[in-house]
């Protein structure tokens, strides 16, 4: 029998090894050699329901089996209409008729929210208002015009030529404060800084918003007790659009099926992907507010814009199949409390030495790491010592999700845990005991890192 060779495929890094998965079940992952891992991190907090739900599967293959593809120029599809009519209830704020647009991914929802917007403006007869801002150190999708929104400069860095220009605000990031102050006396400076660059673009030229409720791999940071009703407020009052990119944290990764939910905020505009299929098929959403879109269609616009695979019948049938299960196990309730659990049991890390900050919301965590806790000074890039984490804790049987440049793009490290919402206490034991073992390791010296 042929043995798999990966030597012909071009891969995220030359420098690193993979080994080859096989199969899934439940919160585990099984490479060739039958080697099992605790998917504690949902492949990149993707995996919300678990690997191998057979009723999941099952829809698929039905799906599969009567129609593989129809362009969404030219039909809808009934799954692809029961998903939109889920997700248009699930809108966050008042009750109103939510539009989904579905993409293949979240980097697609974020292309297609900015010509959402801009078809919004068009519509309004203000073609000026084409200024978009967002937050440095967010991140909102690897395509071009996704990266020109996001503001995490490591990423950035080698096509910073090829970006679009777009205005970038300060993070709510408490833990390492953009404007060296602290919270509450800081009075909510960051905020602040989104009005102060409405000023400066023009007040009739901002178009949008856009934000993580809770930033997502860069930093796992929640935000500050009443940042985001301040930014929804400036929103408001500036006529600017809000767009909550919660494609990590929505369909049920915090707790609430958005993270906005938290605070009691209703965007104009919200991005979903990862959870909403939980890794069973490539899937994204905008969802559309009825202010946004009723003023489009109103103005007998036509979008030029689509994407092949959009409401790909095999796709949103998977995420018609997840999201069905997900709300009959009452999988986001289940969120919310082993979301506590994972939380409390992660705080005994705190004391371990490099252990700088624990933070996240939900089943969305994360562990910071930092050469002095007083200082909170991180340790030098070339140390990779989140790499160094996440190698250790493959070796035990772990994944969890490496972060390089936590405190500003370009120095600090994290590993992020978000493994699927079914995990097990016993199981989040396991994992903060390998952890910890591995921390330790790191202080003995067993594992070099100078």
């Amino acid at each position: 029998m042929r043995v798999a060779s990966a030597e012909t495929i071009f891969p995220r890094s030359f420098t690193d090894d993979y080994p080859i998965a096989e199969r899934g079940e439940g919160v585990y992952l099984y490479d060739r050699s039958g080697k099992r891992y605790l998917d504690a991190c949902g492949g990149a907090a993707v995996v919300s329901v678990g690997h191998g739900v057979r009723e999941i599967i099952d829809a698929i293959a039905r799906q599969t089996n009567a129609l593989t593809y129809a362009h969404s120029s030219q039909f809808d599809t009934e799954a692809g209409i029961e998903l939109s009519e889920f997700l248009s209830r699930k809108f966050p704020g008042q009750a109103q008729q939510a539009r989904i647009h579905f993409t293949s991914g979240g980097s697609e929802a974020t292309e297609t929210a900015i010509k959402i917007v801009r078809q919004y403006w068009l519509a309004r007869k203000e073609p000026q208002r084409q200024d978009l801002v967002s937050r440095w150190h967010g991140y909102h999708g690897a395509s071009l015009g996704a990266l020109s929104v996001s503001g995490n400069r490591k990423r950035r860095r080698d096509y910073l030529s090829l970006l679009t220009n777009v205005a970038h605000v300060s993070p709510c990031f408490c833990y390492h404060c953009w404007l060296d102050k602290q919270f509450p006396s800081c009075e909510l400076a960051c905020a602040n800084e989104l009005e102060t660059m409405i000023d400066e673009l023009g007040r009739n030229k901002v178009a949008a918003f856009f934000c993580e409720p809770v930033v997502g791999a860069t930093s796992g940071a929640p935000p500050a007790p009443g940042y985001l009703q301040k930014i929804n407020d400036i929103c408001i009052e500036n006529d600017v659009l809000l767009v909550a990119d919660e494609v990590m944290t929505g369909a049920g990764r915090t707790g609430k099926y958005f993270a906005v939910e938290h605070w009691g905020v209703a965007p104009d505009i919200v991005l979903l992907g990862k959870g909403l299929s939980s890794g069973y098929a490539p899937l994204g959403a905008v969802l559309v507010s009825e202010k946004v879109w009723r003023t489009i269609a109103d103005a007998a616009l036509i979008m030029e814009h689509g994407f092949t695979y959009q409401a790909h019948p095999p796709s949103v049938a998977a995420g018609l199949a997840v999201q069905k299960h997900v709300e009959k196990n009452s999988l986001v309730e289940r969120a919310s409390q082993v979301g506590e659990y994972l939380a409390q049991r992660l705080e005994r890390l705190r004391s371990e030495d490099y252990v700088g900050d624990i933070r996240g919301k939900g089943m969305l965590q994360v562990v910071e790491f930092v050469q002095d806790r007083d200082t909170r000074k991180p340790f030098p890039p070339e140390v990779k010592l989140s790499k160094l984490m996440f190698s250790e804790l493959r070796s035990r049987g772990v994944m969890v999700y490496p972060v390089s440049g936590t405190v500003d793009g370009e120095v600090g490290d994290h590993i992020l845990i978000a493994p699927p919402f079914i995990i097990e206490p016993a199981e989040i034991d396991w994992l903060v005991e390998q952890v910890g073992e591995a921390i330790g390791l790191i202080r003995k010296g067993l594992i070099r890192w100078w």
